[in-house]
């Protein structure tokens, strides 16, 4: 079994900490800081403060909650003293596992989303994504093997994927999956729920002008400012997933106090037989969806943008605006494999169409 330890030093995450050219009437300036590692992707912080010693403070804090939830969230590897996703699963149909309130809190809000999705996001999908997971990697490894999941095994393993059978009991802190053959992943929903919970502990702790990104997940909070100390609005691009295009963003977005999160083609993948076969899989057909080559979701809840852009991804369009439609203060960008686009009916108010 392999354990990770937990690794306490910021530095060995950091990339850089910049000062950028703009500042505030109250004299603080915008820093920004990256680093890798966490969510298998990188992490960018962007703030206002009085000089860099104090925004490394504030970036130390980022690094280590988000940190936290990596390792909590995480289905692949163990850590020391740790009972995280992974151990839940490696306990089905054994026992009920004692965890951290971050993740009772996380799985009592994926099911919320899998109601009001109606299941097009679910966190119990994990059987079935685990064996795409490895045809994926297999294929990435050694492309002349790449190959598809037996059809029939994978409609053997969506029998275990009932949500209702991940037992959740908030007084007692504990996680139980009642059949053994299920597991639980969490990817859908993590980065953007992490993103959220940490925007808003690192408000508490006085950074209160910001934005974090975790591989593309954003949240704005606050205020930007610019060379002259104007407020101005934090402003986030919608990448263009035709990769090979020379137009990099699609749309330049006004984000300030919002969340943006895309779900899109471009990110992972493989090909069999010529055909690229990505990483979001319909829970109806059990293969990739095919409406869409990229989805984006404005709300202010990071958390529920990230899940509700895969489960609109997972839906037609025709169900998928109705969905958006009928939610507050949500809004969504639809890119068709043909590259025309689509977006509901308060999305050009983010920005200049």
């Amino acid at each position: 079994m392999k354990i990770r330890k937990r690794i306490a030093a910021f530095i060995v995450g950091i990339l850089t900490v910049s000062l950028l050219s703009a500042c505030k009437a109250s004299g603080e300036k915008r820093y920004e800081a990256s680093f890798l590692e966490l969510f298998d992707t990188a992490s960018v912080v962007v703030g206002y403060a009085k000089n860099e010693d104090d925004f490394t403070k504030y970036s130390q804090k980022v690094y280590d909650e988000l940190k936290e939830y990596n390792e909590l969230f995480d289905i692949y590897n163990d850590y020391d003293g740790i009972n995280n996703i992974k151990t839940i699963n490696d306990n089905a149909g054994i026992r009920p596992v004692k965890v951290d309130k971050k993740i009772t809190d996380l799985l009592s809000f994926s099911r919320e989303m899998f109601e009001k999705t109606d299941g097009k996001v679910n966190v119990a999908f994990g059987a079935v994504l685990s064996l795409w997971h490895n045809h994926r990697e297999a294929g990435l490894n050694n492309p002349e093997r790449a190959a598809l999941p037996d059809y029939e095994e994978l409609k053997r393993r969506n029998e275990h994927t009932d949500i209702k059978d991940m037992i959740i009991d908030e007084n007692a802190s504990t996680v139980y999956l009642q059949d053994p053959n299920m597991s639980l992943d969490v990817g859908a929903i993590a980065k953007g729920y992490a993103v959220e919970k940490v925007s808003q502990f690192i408000q508490k702790e006085g950074l209160k002008d910001g934005m974090i990104s975790v591989g593309g997940n954003v949240r704005t909070f606050g205020e930007k400012y610019d060379e002259r100390g104007k407020q101005v609005p934090w402003t986030v691009g919608i990448q263009n997933p035709d990769t090979s295009s020379d137009k990099k963003s699609l749309y330049d977005l006004r984000l300030s106090g919002y969340s943006l999160v895309t779900s899109g083609v471009y990110e992972r993948y493989y090909i069999v037989d010529g055909k690229r076969y990505h990483h979001i899989i319909d829970p109806q057909t059990l293969m990739p969806a095919a409406y869409f080559t990229s989805v984006s979701i404005v709300c202010k809840n990071s958390g529920m943008a990230d899940a509700l852009s895969t489960a609109v991804f997972n839906t037609s369009y025709k169900e998928g605006s109705k969905m958006i439609e009928g939610m507050k203060d949500v809004e969504a960008l639809w890119v068709f494999p043909d590259g025309t686009m689509k977006y509901s009916g308060g999305f050009e108010k983010w920005c200049d169409l």
